[in-house]
């Protein structure tokens, strides 16, 4: 069995943004050498996700109005954890879209179901964050 590492890495000029990484998975992929496995991509901050859904911007900003009604940036004072830094809202939209994903790889490719593509929210941009890229098969 193979197995394959990458190191993705990004910084956004915004402090929350939705960039789709597919493209930057798919040539790991094809660097690997693996035909069929498994490929896992997971964001390596506590304030940043990676998951998969449509790459359509409507749906972008649905999210992004979504998860700041349910975790508001501000005001800060609203979070115990906004001591020593304000980006407690970064650390719960982070756990709402969740850590990572997992997706087949069937002749070399991506097994993506229709739509489907692969994205890196970022929650607390503005400094370079990195994203893990481990595909394990032959």
């Amino acid at each position: 069995m193979k197995s394959y590492r990458k190191e993705l890495t990004f910084k956004t000029k915004t402090r929350r943004a939705y960039l789709n990484i597919t493209p930057q998975v798919e040539a790991a992929l094809a660097e690997s050498g693996v035909k069929e496995g498994l490929c896992l991509v997971n964001a390596m901050n506590i304030t940043a996700s990676v998951f998969i859904n449509d790459n359509e911007s409507g749906l972008h900003r649905d999210f992004e109005s979504w998860l700041e009604k349910l975790a508001p940036e501000k005001p800060h004072s609203q979070y115990a954890h906004n001591g020593y830094e304000d980006n407690a809202d970064a650390h719960l939209k982070r756990t709402i879209m969740g850590r990572e994903c997992v997706v087949a790889i069937t002749n070399g490719r991506l097994d993506f179901g229709t739509w489907e593509q692969i994205f890196y929210a970022e929650f607390d941009g503005m400094r370079e964050k990195r994203v893990l890229v481990k595909i394990i098969g032959e």
